[in-house]
Parts: C-alpha cells; structure tokens; sequence
C-alpha cells in the first residue's frame, strides 16, 4: 500500500496517518522527521542539508527528493509506505513520479482530505485554549498564512493526482472515525 496523503494544515493527516500506520503495517514518512533522521546519520545528503539548515535557509527540492529516495529503498518501505508533507509542489510530484518509476513501483492512491479554512481556525484557537497556547503554531494569523501558502503551493496537487486517476477525496470535518473509515473505503476500491 502506496500512499499520499494531502490536506491544509490541521486537516488531521498526521492522526490519520498514525492510525494507518497501526492498520497497515507500514511507516508515515514525513519530510520533517526523514531530513532530520538523514541528517542524523550524517549521510552525505544529510550533511548537505544540515549546512543549509545551520545556514538558515530552506533545503532545496534536489536534496529533499534525494533523501526522500533513499528513503523510499528501505527495508520496511518494501510493503509500502504512507507519505506525509511530501510531495508539496508539482515539481516534487513530478520528482516522486519518476523516483517510483526507477525504483519499479507504484502509488495505490492520493487521498485528499478536505476540511474548510474557517472551522480549522477555530478548531485551533480551541485547541490552544484548551493546552494554554503552549503550541506556537496555535495561533489563527500563523495558521492562515499557512493555510494561504498550502493553497498556493500544494492544493494544485489535487488537480494533477486527479488527471492521473489517483485521487480520492474525504471530508476531514468528520469525526476521526468516520475519516478513517472513509479513507480505509476509499482505499479498497
């Protein structure tokens, strides 16, 4: 099982992606987590990114795809894998699609996991309400500015993963569980 999942911010994609991880038996890899694991084991592409990093500024899509790739080849991607904050723009699908290619396998399906702007904003001033704002992303203008940049960057993948026939949507505004079942039926067809 081959997976993306897409969604703006707070759309659930990562409790999503736990508990499809927990039904499948096969890992969520993020950017985040896969860029410092690699720079953490000091490969030569990790190291290349950590200088970047140090520098302060963002890590190139060569490099983001690169660590990615090697990503993809290991061990426990064999069965499949669930991606999470990857690709992020057209280039990177582009970039995913031919690393797919090389490595001779296939995405099983994008699920896009829509949610409305407006009642993420609220579910996250709730939310940090709730945990006395200790997240500093719990705040509504961080959360629009990246809900514009998600808009502008990633919601065109929808368009494209739909013209490769790979795109299944769900309503993220459900309750977690009927997300998961939505996208589990998704899946199977």
């Amino acid at each position: 099982m081959r997976l993306i999942l897409l969604g703006p911010p707070g759309a659930g994609k990562g409790t999503q992606a736990k508990i499809l991880v927990d039904s499948y038996g096969i890992p969520q890899l993020s950017t985040g987590d896969i860029l410092r694991s690699a720079i953490a084991a000091k490969t030569p592409l990790g190291l290349e990114a950590k200088a970047i990093v140090d520098r302060g500024d963002l890590v190139s899509d060569a490099i983001v795809n690169g660590i990615v790739s090697e990503r993809l080849d290991a061990e426990d991607c064999k069965p499949g894998f669930i991606l999470d904050g990857f690709p992020r723009t057209i280039a990177q699908a582009e970039a995913l699609g031919e690393m797919l290619i090389d490595k001779g396998v296939k995405l099983d399906a994008v699920i896009e996991i829509k949610a409305d702007a407006d009642e993420l904003v609220r579910r996250v001033i709730q939310r940090a309400k709730e945990s006395g704002g200790a997240r500093a992303d719990d705040n509504e203008e961080v959360l629009r500015k990246r809900l514009g940049v998600y808009q502008e960057q990633t919601a065109p993948l929808v368009a494209y993963y739909a013209e490769e026939g790979l795109l299944k949507t769900v309503n993220g505004m459900e309750p977690v569980d009927q997300v998961t079942a939505a996208i589990k039926a998704a899946i199977a067809h």
